[in-house]
């Protein structure tokens, strides 16, 4: 395999165009190709940042093998590489010049190219502590019983209640990020719908977002309840809404992230039908 094999764009309708099919085939590993690639297509390149987004694909005799993404200043993202494929792509992009912050991917293939990338420019790997695991939903399993209360998809005219929680989920997870009606349209928290519980008295207790349709796929992303009301099930109520919704928009995959440091949540996810299909990985380069 020659690390000229691999494609680069910055166009992201050729990537698509050429990649798609590929993407779509498995889309589940490509959670992260698909969904980056319909926002640079939704906003257009200059959404994220001054640098242009690239995207790559590994392309032999008309077939694509594999992909990547990279949005300057953020990390670089990968579907599944064997590691051949990962020292390739790291030999190809260290002659073309470029210098990583980071990679992400499932777990092998994150490690395979942390290694390829040390070997190829010196660069130090450090895995980072967040693990996450990538789960798909198989027969979903609603809590029973249910809590009191019922679920309320927020509209356009709820924005400040979206913006109160997925200001409120950023801060409970570290994420560096300004969330006010100035800066809202360039977060990604803004291309989500989003569902609240509310107790009946219309108090809202819990919250779960979805992205938006993309290859057969919907992502469950976020889900968040305040810690001095957790454990009375919401939770899993406001996720199992989500994931119904999900459903009833025609999504015949549905996939959601959990940090592996979090028994509780995962453990949830399982009991509503949700089962793993890759542990995750990042690692930062110095």
């Amino acid at each position: 395999m020659r690390p000229d094999d691999w494609h680069l764009t910055e166009d992201v309708d050729d990537f698509l165009a050429r990649a798609g099919d590929f993407l779509r085939s498995r889309p589940g590993p490509h959670v992260m190709q698909l969904t980056w690639a319909e926002r640079v297509r939704a906003r257009g390149a200059k959404a994220f940042g001054t640098e242009a987004p690239v995207f790559g694909l590994l392309e032999r005799a008309g077939e694509v093998h594999a992909t990547f993404y990279r949005l300057p200043p953020r990390g670089f993202g990968l579907s599944p590489l064997t590691p051949e494929q990962a020292d390739s792509l790291a030999a190809r992009l260290a002659a073309l010049g470029h210098s990583l912050p980071s990679v992400s991917a499932d777990h092998s293939t994150a490690t395979a190219f942390a290694a390829a990338w040390q070997r190829h420019t010196g660069a130090t790997p450090k895995i980072r502590d967040t693990r996450l695991r990538l789960y798909r939903l198989g027969t979903l399993t609603p809590p029973e019983p249910m809590p009191a209360g019922r679920g309320r998809v927020l509209g356009e005219q709820d924005l400040e209640q979206d913006m109160f929680w997925c200001g409120e989920f950023a801060k409970a997870v570290g994420e560096d990020v300004s969330i006010d009606a100035d800066t809202w349209a360039d977060t990604r928290f803004a291309d989500k719908r989003y569902t609240l519980w509310e107790t009946p008295d219309g108090t809202p207790v819990s919250i779960a977002g979805m992205n938006p349709l993309i290859g057969g796929q919907i992502q469950v992303d976020i889900v968040y309840t305040p810690a001095d009301l957790r454990g009375r099930g919401y939770a899993g109520a406001v996720t199992a809404e989500v994931s119904l919704a999900a459903l009833a928009a025609g999504a015949r995959d549905v996939v959601l992230f959990a940090d592996l440091s979090n028994p509780t949540s995962n453990a949830l996810y399982q009991r509503l039908g949700y089962r793993t299909l890759t542990d995750w990985a990042a690692y930062d380069f110095s």
